[in-house]
């Protein structure tokens, strides 16, 4: 499997490591863009320094590197996930805004009709951008809150992470057991 991971500057880049991570340890293939605000909020909020980050991952790209692979169409993979996502990068998607290489990518995901997962951190939410979130939605887009379960009684932050990493993963048909599942 090859998928592309994009981190925006949205509190929460936690995620997006915790997927790179995961995916690594299942061998999954990644291509990895992180916005110019994510690498600010990866020194702020993790313990990790943004090139522990990018050696997570298979393939590392520039946001603003508008001649890699990924933002060709002709590039093949399986899907692409952004965690978590800006409401920026949600309107840009939304619009067909290709001016930086995440949202490029992520309109050839919904032109060429691949798993295109956008995972929104922000609250609360203005009108214009749930009206963006369900244009994604509308393309073909899924729209994952970054919004955990608690039924598996999480303990601390890692099992809120591992909820969400979980969830994701399951989109992609990734079979894995970051979670207790319901009803088990």
């Amino acid at each position: 499997m090859r998928l592309i991971v994009a981190i925006c500057g949205a509190s929460g880049v936690q995620y997006g490591i915790e997927l790179l991570k995961e995916l690594k340890e299942k061998r999954v293939e990644t291509h990895l863009v992180l916005s110019e605000w994510a690498e600010k909020l990866v020194e702020e909020e993790t313990d990790s320094d943004v090139e522990e980050v990018k050696k997570l991952a298979s393939n590392v790209y520039g946001h603003k590197e508008m001649a890699a692979a990924i933002s060709s169409s002709s590039f093949l993979v399986d899907g692409m996930v952004v965690c978590p996502a800006t409401v920026k990068t949600v309107a840009e998607i939304a619009n067909a805004d290709s001016s930086n290489l995440i949202s490029r990518a992520a309109d050839n995901m919904l032109k060429t009709r691949k798993r295109l997962v956008v995972c929104i951190r922000e609250t609360p939410l203005s009108g214009p951008c749930l009206e963006n979130l369900a244009k994604i939605a509308q393309y073909g887009g899924i729209v994952m809150p970054l919004s955990p379960g608690f039924y598996h009684k999480p303990k601390n932050i890692k099992d809120l992470t591992a909820f969400i990493t979980g969830k994701i993963m399951d989109l992609f048909g990734i079979e894995n057991e970051k979670f207790e599942r319901w009803g088990r």
